[in-house]
């Protein structure tokens, strides 16, 4: 199967035809506040293809490596790179809660946290790893009994959520620049990194949410290799005047 990347030359009509024939995956660079659906979206009149998927959903807030699925043969595919171990770079503000678990909710319980040392942190990013029990974010896509929670968080609906069990094979402090704390995670597919800001700010006492997020890798997918949709749109044009 064809991977397309930022070094790949390739014209819009050999795209058509090799997704039509064997399908193929291009590497995109998410843009912050787009949804995964909306990079689907506005690829299809660039590739003008309609059969076109993603392998594993990105908040808006997110930016980084998404995984395109163009043609039949590739997006039959899909399950195989959802099923991937993922890597990220991520920063998290302790001190408040969102609804949202992330900077797209406005700020509640805001709280001192002067009493906050490093060691702390340290303490409770240590105890982070490996198997974990994580409650997915109200507002997300995950569906239960057919409804996508963030319908029912709109709504104002609580219900009580079953912990997902998923491994975090690294879970390591970049920095810490109170109240904000940057960290790297290597984990399993279904794994929330809002919800681990979430908790990591529970068990300090203070609360926290996630200020910021870029997915770096899908195993050995890159996001060096990626390139963003205005770049795709340029590379296009450039391959067709030759």
């Amino acid at each position: 199967m064809l991977f397309i990347d930022k070094n790949t030359k390739i014209s819009r009509e050999e795209i058509q035809r090799e997704a039509q024939e064997n399908g193929l995956f291009l590497y995109i660079d998410k843009d912050k506040d787009w949804t995964s659906h909306d990079v689907v979206a506005k690829l299809r009149p660039i590739l003008k293809m309609k059969k076109i998927g993603h392998s594993g959903t990105l908040d808006p807030l997110a930016t980084g490596l998404l995984i395109i699925a163009v043609g039949r043969g590739a997006t039959k595919q899909i399950s195989k790179l959802q099923a991937k171990s993922k890597k990220y770079i991520a920063t998290m503000k302790i001190g408040a809660t969102t609804k949202t678990d992330d900077a797209e909710g406005e700020e509640e319980n805001i709280c001192n946290i002067s009493h906050i040392k490093v060691e702390d942190i340290e303490n409770v990013f240590s105890n982070m790893i490996g198997e974990i029990a994580q409650i997915p974010p109200m507002y997300s896509a995950k569906k239960i009994k057919g409804q996508k929670l963030y319908q029912l968080a709109r709504k104002n609906i609580e219900i009580e959520l079953e912990p997902s069990y998923v491994t975090l094979y690294e879970n390591i402090i970049t920095s810490i620049n109170l109240p904000y704390i940057s960290f790297e995670v290597h984990c399993s597919k279904g794994t929330y990194i809002r919800a681990i800001a979430r908790d990591i700010g529970r068990q300090l006492g203070v609360g926290g949410y996630l200020t910021k997020l870029r997915r770096t890798s899908i195993e050995e997918h890159s996001i060096d290799n990626a390139i963003t949709l205005e770049e795709l749109q340029q590379k296009l044009k450039e391959n067709e005047s030759i």
